[in-house]
């Protein structure tokens, strides 16, 4: 069951609140005047609880709904600390549109410092979508994003990192559907004016009836201009990277026209890199990894990236590259699991 439970005090998505009377995005939506309402949707399944926390923020002028989403993964935390920062900095007066918020999409996950999964059912979120209203909490979270944010919002970015054991580099990518031409212009547009380097296009091949899995690909499925961020690495807290992904979402709100007093921050930057080709490699079997590579780092075809030992310390496998270009991300941390991605590589072709 859910439920859309408005905050009587604003306060932060893992403090106490109070609950009023319930009400749809689409009904705070069409609200008038300039305001920031924090909310929250309440999630009931069997005897496990949890919530979703949400802010709207609302300008006095009509524009584009722009929805930003922090926390899928609630050890991904640059990304979590970002929007937090944010949240606060933006007010509704300088806003044109609509903010949709949600500061950390998996509470639960957040809280007991769990990777990748939400530990009230042990599902991942992000390969949840489109989810379900009768299901397990995930499910849960999964539907009520897919069913009540999506489509309310005109422009949908996903924000990750490195989870506990993800090396990254920094970027922010999109799906090339290329039967929506304009929907991928405008998400290159914002990829590439969020300021970080690499830009990251990914194949798009769903059918309407299949399971988008992930969140911005279902947006993008529904027909959204949708992207996501993805910064910061082994599920730690880099001031560095949490100041970037900052920069990259002031940089959007300025060129979508949401938002508009200076608070963009671009810096001189290095041309964009469109990597519009990925490799992903797959650890082979059970081990621990070795490799003195990290992300960022360019490499070669047929390049050795490391080796995969027993517990004995015997080696069982060499780990080649099939092609050039850059670590977007690798494992970080020494146990490897069989069927894992343990790098993945981007490559530009034309």
């Amino acid at each position: 069951m859910i439920k859309l439970i408005s905050k009587a005090v604003v306060l932060s998505a893992f403090a106490s609140f109070s609950m009023l009377k319930s009400q749809s995005v689409k009904e705070i939506l069409q609200q008038n005047g300039s305001f920031r309402k924090d909310t929250i949707f309440s999630i009931k399944s069997d005897s496990k609880e949890t919530y979703l926390p949400v802010t709207i923020i609302k300008g006095k002028e009509k524009g584009t709904v722009f929805t930003i989403v922090a926390g899928i993964h609630g050890y991904e935390y640059p990304p979590i600390v970002a929007i937090q920062e944010l949240s606060k900095e933006i007010q509704p007066g300088n806003v044109k549109g609509t903010l949709i918020i949600i500061p950390i999409a998996s509470v639960e996950a957040f809280q007991k410092r769990t990777p990748f999964i939400n530990p009230l059912d042990g599902k991942n979120l992000n390969t949840a979508f489109p989810g379900s209203s009768n299901g397990t909490p995930t499910d849960q979270i999964a539907h009520l994003i897919t069913k009540e944010i999506i489509p309310n919002s005109n422009i949908f970015l996903d924000i990750h990192g490195g989870d506990a054991n993800e090396d990254l580099l920094p970027f922010v990518c999109y799906y090339n559907r290329k039967d929506t031409p304009e929907n991928t212009q405008k998400a290159y547009d914002l990829s590439a004016k969020s300021g970080i380097e690499y830009v990251v296009s990914y194949p798009y091949t769903l059918t309407a009836t299949e399971p988008a899995k992930y969140a911005f690909k279902e947006a993008t499925q529904q027909g959204i201009t949708a992207l996501s961020i993805e910064a910061g690495k082994l599920g730690t807290v880099q001031k560095d990277n949490v100041n970037l992904i900052k920069t990259a979402v002031y940089n959007m709100l300025e060129h979508s026209g949401n938002y508009v007093t200076g608070k963009s921050k671009t810096e001189t930057k290095k041309k964009t890199v469109l990597l519009n080709q990925q490799d992903y490699i797959r650890v082979p079997e059970n081990g621990i990894f070795y490799s003195d590579l990290k992300s960022g780092d360019k490499i070669k075809k047929n390049q050795i990236l490391g080796y995969i030992t027993d517990e004995f310390g015997n080696k069982k496998h060499d780990i080649v590259s099939q092609t050039d270009g850059i670590i977007l991300y690798k494992v970080g941390t020494p146990p490897v699991n069989k069927g894992e991605t343990l790098f993945c590589i981007g490559y530009s072709e034309k």
